[in-house]
């Protein structure tokens, strides 16, 4: 998308539109960035103090005693005292993934996640393969007493908003929005 959005912006000036890429070539800033922002700033980090959850616009410390369950409906997804937190970098799996996953997954992945598995637990898949090594951890935490007494304190679960990926989202909206109606 980047290189798509920079070779509609080089031709404005090679044809020498100055006034076509003022006007019009913010939505193709605009497209290059949400696409950045959507499938390159999203992640998911599994740390020996917390899971962080990167989405589009903020980013979710979770600390291990705060995680209360763990699903995978439609994505992976931790519930903590304070609401849950959907990890955009680990979406479920299509319907179909039940269909060609292995035997031996479906095993591990029911062992993991109770008896009824679902397809977003196999193994596998992004939010599968994420939900059994912070289940794993979470499982050896609560073994060696880490869990007994969970005590989630102010500030413990910290979420930071990312301030400039919206502002810079925002004005580039506006500047499309101006280029095609003004």
């Amino acid at each position: 998308m980047a290189l798509i959005a920079l070779s509609g912006l080089i031709s404005f000036v090679v044809v020498g539109d100055i006034a076509g890429l003022l006007r019009y070539g913010w939505g193709l800033l605009l497209l290059a960035v949400v696409t950045f922002a959507l499938f390159w700033l999203p992640s998911l980090d599994v740390a020996e103090h917390e899971v962080t959850v990167r989405n589009v616009f903020s980013t979710v410390h979770v600390p291990w005693p705060a995680i209360q369950r763990i699903d995978t409906k439609y994505a992976l997804t931790l519930y903590t005292p304070r609401g849950k937190v959907s990890a955009w970098a680990s979406p479920a799996p299509s319907r179909y993934a039940s269909q060609v996953s292995r035997t031996q997954d479906a095993r591990l992945a029911a062992s993991a996640a109770g008896a009824d598995p679902r397809p977003g637990d196999l193994l596998d898949t992004t939010s599968g393969a994420a939900a059994f090594v912070i289940r794993r951890h979470w499982d050896d935490l609560r073994e060696d007493g880490y869990l007994d007494a969970p005590v989630v304190e102010e500030g413990m679960l910290r979420r930071d908003i990312h301030w400039v990926t919206i502002a810079v989202l925002g004005a580039l909206t506006l500047a499309t929005a101006l280029g095609l109606f003004l």
